[in-house]
């Protein structure tokens, strides 16, 4: 029976965490935020023997996208995913970066695919479905897969922590009710964040108090 595996890369000076999944069988795969150093997350597909499919993005934040070109430019026929809604955080990606990081950047493509809340996606033969839970940003998305047990939170939830929402198109009356619709899933849902460690539904559900 083919296992889904899945091998975290924390890159860049943020500590952000992308991830890359694949089927065990078929190897077949997809990098989910594909945060810096493009060059080291396709040395990895290729090491893992991964057949790239598909290239997911959580949101727009530049720390999500620095290696976004070079395994775009690695890997062409993997389309890039995103909510429509943080299009401008892409296009705006070189800036943000020099103004944060000072620090120049690859230009940023843009997606391919727009991601929609309700949506289902195939990720390595099972379905993900996709939850716009804006707040951190205005098209943060995450993933969840019922039948593995387990959410790719991105920016929205963490261990013991929610997305932050100082930017100026932050909202955190969205966050607030996003996160609390998240902990309606099933306590054993693995979390994965995008900084942080792992951590489940169930915890959460004890770590974040929004009274």
């Amino acid at each position: 029976m083919s296992q889904l595996k899945i091998k975290v890369l924390t890159l860049g000076a943020l500590n952000t965490n992308c991830y890359l999944i694949w089927d065990s069988q078929t190897l077949e795969g997809v990098v989910i935020d594909p945060a810096d150093s493009g060059d080291l997350i396709s040395e990895e597909i290729i090491r893992e023997g991964i057949t790239l499919t598909k290239i997911i993005l959580t949101h727009g934040h530049f720390d999500h996208i620095l290696g976004l070109l070079e395994v775009k430019l690695n890997f062409p026929t993997a389309p890039i995913y995103c909510h429509k809604d943080d299009l401008f955080l892409l296009k705006t990606g070189q800036k943000r970066a020099l103004h944060w990081l000072n620090r120049q950047i690859d230009p940023v493509p843009l997606p391919d695919v727009f991601l929609a809340d309700g949506d289902s996606i195939d990720i390595c033969d099972r379905e993900f479905k996709v939850i716009h839970t804006p707040g951190h940003t205005p098209g943060s998305i995450v993933l969840y897969c019922e039948r593995e047990k387990l959410l790719i939170s991105g920016d929205t939830l963490f261990k013991q922590a929610v997305g932050r929402t100082d930017f100026s198109y932050s909202d955190p009356n969205q966050l607030k009710e996003s996160v609390k619709n998240l902990l309606k899933l099933p306590a054993q849902t693995k979390i994965l964040s995008g900084h942080g460690e792992e951590t489940t539904v169930g915890e959460e559900s004890h770590n974040i108090d929004f009274s």
